[in-house]
């Protein structure tokens, strides 16, 4: 897989990655998503491909004190490959380099096999609760 900053012309194929793989929501537009994270650290919004196919993707960001990670997603045709390893992979090391020293992930609860996936990686659970508030509504 050959992994890449995303491009606007990635936009369509991103989306109906996001949709395929059930991360997408009513009450997230994935467009003004994508708006968004342009405006913030493009960089970090990463594709892969494989034989010129988008077949995954991920934005990360960094504010300062953690790096986050959403919207990871890899075709159901893909996973298991190690593909979603390699995109964290490069996630983090983008990170590391901007002195982040830890990453966090929000998964829904009901999620367990992204859970599982995320805990071979090193992840752990935080006793946290994790709380929203919309701004502004899409």
């Amino acid at each position: 897989m050959h992994i890449r900053a995303y491009q606007p012309t990635d936009e369509e194929a991103v989306i109906a990655l996001w949709e395929i793989c059930g991360l997408t929501r009513p009450w997230n537009n994935p467009k003004r998503d994508i708006e968004r994270k342009l405006r913030v650290d493009p960089d970090l919004f990463l594709v892969g491909e494989v034989e010129g196919r988008l077949v995954a993707a991920a934005m990360a960001g960094y504010e300062g004190h953690r790096g986050w990670v959403n919207y990871l997603a890899v075709h159901p045709d893909f996973q298991r490959q190690g593909l979603g390893r390699r995109m964290m992979e490069e996630i983090e090391a983008k990170l590391i380099a901007r002195g982040c020293p830890k990453i966090n992930v929000q998964i829904r609860s009901d999620n367990e096999g992204v859970i599982a996936f995320y805990r071979q990686l090193g992840f752990r659970v935080d006793a946290t609760v994790s709380m929203g508030k919309r701004l502004i509504e899409d």
